[in-house]
């Protein structure tokens, strides 16, 4: 847990370090669970939403995007459900004065318990080597279905005390699981109270006449809300999809873990909409689909993990987490719900307009369902982050910090280096950075030694930095290092374009999902 916690201290002190993210309004002391993006965390971010909206609308014909308001008529949250259940259960500590959500805290012991059993299964691989059949192991292991089956019980009983609104058995839950405060170790606990997570606000010129709204809690409704405008200026047919990536608010009440749970977050969504009883067959799909694209970028597969939901929303038959192993363990990152013909047939009824589909084939017009693929933009830029910071011990005894960002992430692409900061070699460099940044984001770093531009650049997570010597007078040739092996090469200067394109084009990345 210290690690862990040593780990994550790391990955904030470094984000403010080289230009990541930074406290709201800092100067101010900040504002809690609100962050700013810098100048590398803007370009992360950016690339981000650009590899997610490249996969996901400019590769499939049948799905387009969307960028809806922020602010939506009262009656939308209305109808999708927000304006009565929008709720987390929380519970405070009458010793440590915290706050938590109860869910989270019953959560967190259950990953104790697959903690405990994955221990056990490390354990037994390492023992029995390439004889091992896990499947079997866990079917049959003592321990280990032990700790499966209190996982399961534990988590169906909460899931049915949450749906019944039963919030005194979640406190008795927690109390007969003695799980105690993280912060101080008592038990000493509250009753479990819901606290609704939406902003309010207000539309108008006087306070007397203004229309009370809200900050929209989700980007999802605006896509439902423009189905019938989208399927019929786009001609659209089932199965079609719309994708948006925007921004999101939530007044979370206990917000921690740095960017992963904040008041103002990214969402990039895509509603897939199918014919009814198709439904399941989309899911699996897109389940498919959407475990290739995080496959594609090289991160660690051992970081991921799918987590089917006990608790199912009140519009989902079916519903899966993509989960990472952040610096504070396995969270969910992305959501793949099958969410029914809830939200369609929902706003029909409260709005009186027809929100249906005409299918040719069958003849006939039905409410589609919808395949809802969800990830949280913030949350995926600390998953990329968090991963690609690491410590290393070189050959020579030496150690470097490296951000390990895949190359076609990465903020910048490339430094360029003179070598000396006169006999026209800078002026060389320029010259190269005028001609790549048509295509790329490259710098010009001439401070310091090259040995410590390159750590410089390694730690701001530079895949390439590109070295202008004398020789590259004579011969037109510059070295050119790799951030990840440090290797160093010497090419022609007309061939660094295309050497950095085969290195972070996202066309070369994408194809990898195929």
């Amino acid at each position: 847990m210290a690690k862990q916690e040593d780990k994550f201290k790391q990955v904030i002190a470094h984000a403010k370090e080289y230009g990541y993210i930074f406290s709201s309004s800092e100067i101010y002391d900040g504002l809690s669970a609100v962050y700013d993006y810098g100048q590398n965390g803007a370009e992360l971010k950016k690339n981000i939403k650009e590899y997610w909206w490249r996969s996901m609308v400019q590769l499939h014909e049948e799905i387009v995007g969307l960028d809806a308001a922020i602010l939506m008529h009262p009656k939308t949250w209305t109808a999708s459900g927000h304006t009565e259940a929008f709720n987390d259960p929380l519970i405070d500590n009458k010793d440590s004065k915290k706050r938590y959500r109860a869910d989270v805290l019953i959560e967190d012991y259950c990953e104790k318990l697959e903690q405990k059993a994955q221990k056990e299964i490390k354990k037994a691989k390492k023992r029995f080597g390439d004889d091992f059949d896990e499947a079997q192991f866990v079917s049959t292991h003592p321990r280990v279905v032990k700790y499966k089956q209190q996982q399961k019980e534990i988590l169906q009983r909460m899931a049915k005390s949450l749906d019944n609104g039963n919030l005194y058995d979640v406190k008795a839950l927690i109390e007969e699981l003695e799980i105690a405060c993280p912060a101080s170790g008592s038990k000493n606990w509250t009753d479990v109270k819901q606290f609704n997570l939406m902003f309010a606000t207000k539309l108008g010129a006087s306070a007397e006449t203004a229309t009370d709204l809200y900050l929209r809690p989700e980007t999802a409704q605006g896509i439902f809300v423009n189905f019938a405008n989208v399927q019929k200026t786009g001609r659209m047919k089932i199965p079609f999809g719309i994708a948006q990536i925007g921004k999101a608010f939530r007044n979370e009440i206990v917000a921690r873990q740095f960017i992963f749970r904040q008041r103002e977050f990214e969402q990039m969504e895509m509603q897939y909409f199918v014919r009814p009883g198709d439904e399941l067959k989309w899911f699996e799909y897109w389940k498919d689909l959407r475990a290739k694209w995080h496959q594609s970028l090289g991160i660690n597969q051992e970081l991921y993990r799918f987590h089917d939901h006990e608790k199912l929303a009140h519009y989902a038959n079916a519903a899966t987490d993509i989960e990472f192993d952040f610096p504070f363990g396995f969270k969910e990152l992305e959501g793949i719900h099958s969410r029914t013909d809830f939200d369609l047939s929902a706003h029909e009824k409260l709005s009186g307009k027809k929100l249906q589909f005409f299918d040719p084939e069958l003849n006939k017009s039905y409410v589609p369902y919808v395949i809802e693929t969800s990830i949280g933009l913030d949350r995926m830029f600390l998953a990329v982050f968090s991963s690609a910071l690491k410590d290393e011990t070189l050959e020579d005894g030496s150690r470097r910090t490296v951000l390990q960002i895949p190359p076609v992430l990465a903020p910048v692409k490339a430094a360029v280096f003179p070598l000396l900061k006169k006999d026209g070699l800078p002026e060389i460099a320029h010259e190269i950075i005028d001609e790549l940044k048509w295509d790329f984001n490259v710098i010009y770093d001439e401070k310091d030694a090259v040995g410590k531009r390159y750590r410089r650049q390694d730690a701001a997570g530079t895949p390439f930095c590109i070295t202008v010597d004398h020789d590259t007078i004579e011969d037109r040739t510059v070295t050119i290092r790799h951030r990840d092996t440090m290797e160093q090469k010497r090419v022609k200067i007309e061939d660094l374009q295309g050497i950095l394109d085969q290195e972070v084009n996202m066309k070369y990345w994408l194809k990898k999902i195929k």
